[in-house]
């Protein structure tokens, strides 16, 4: 898949489904995560066939939900990092996902490209907080795209989820709708985009997938527990107009 955002021209990216690959059972086909439990032959096969599309290896990230920002200058891949940011052409970033939220993040000029993992606990965290703040590009120069996550209509949680979205921010309680008693259908999407705006980047774009619920196209921890992983990727092209 490729992104529909206005993003500037020397900005590239792409986002993975499940097809495509060489992975059998949960994890058909094109598992791209090398800690769910395929087959590392498999995985290995997944990745080059991705690296085949890409100007050079991504940075894969050992992802801990958590909100450290991982540098291409300065990180090798299989560095502990939820985020990660690129001011070099080709240097390629990637996260992956099976539900949690992809964000990418590109400034207008063509310099600067930023990628991040938001699960709830990373972007109740700062996960996308920390990126931008890497990034050194003021949030107006700043355009977003959301990747496929698990939908509104999926993605129950518990009233702790909910209690660290609205003690953070009270307008995070739009994002959330009553389901059981004592759970609540959450609004990924919705909360990334109010983490954006309190930002100031106010240029999202996508979010209009649901993981869970297009099982032939996507991965979904949620919905099959065994699962693999898609990426994310985005870079800067070598040359061409900006």
């Amino acid at each position: 898949m490729v992104p529909d955002w206005p993003a500037p021209a020397r900005v590239r990216a792409l986002i993975t489904t499940r097809a495509g690959g060489v992975s059998r059972r949960a994890f058909e086909s094109l598992n791209l995560g090398d800690r769910v439990g395929d087959d590392p032959v498999a995985v290995a096969e997944n990745r080059a066939r991705v690296a085949a599309h890409v100007p050079r290896p991504p940075l894969w990230l050992r992802q801990v939900h958590g909100t450290r920002v991982a540098h291409t200058a300065t990180d090798r891949p299989g560095c502990e990092a939820d985020a990660a940011i690129a001011r070099e052409p080709g240097e390629v970033l990637v996260v992956m996902t099976a539900d949690c939220l992809p964000v990418l993040l590109a400034d207008d000029g063509g310099t600067a490209v930023a990628i991040a993992h938001a699960g709830w606990r990373g972007l109740a965290a700062g996960v996308i907080e920390r990126s931008v703040a890497a990034l050194r590009v003021q949030p107006e120069h700043l355009v977003a795209y959301l990747g496929p996550a698990i939908g509104p209509s999926a993605f129950e949680v518990g009233n702790e989820v909910r209690e660290a979205f609205v003690a953070a921010d009270a307008a995070a309680a739009a994002a959330f709708a009553p389901g059981v008693p004592g759970k609540w259908l959450a609004d990924l999407y919705a909360l990334g985009r109010l983490r954006l705006a309190r930002l100031g980047i106010t240029r999202v774009f996508g979010g209009q997938f649901c993981t869970h619920s297009e099982p032939e196209r996507f991965f979904s921890y949620r919905r099959d527990g065994i699962t693999g992983r898609m990426a994310s990727l985005i870079w800067l092209e070598a040359e061409g107009p900006l």
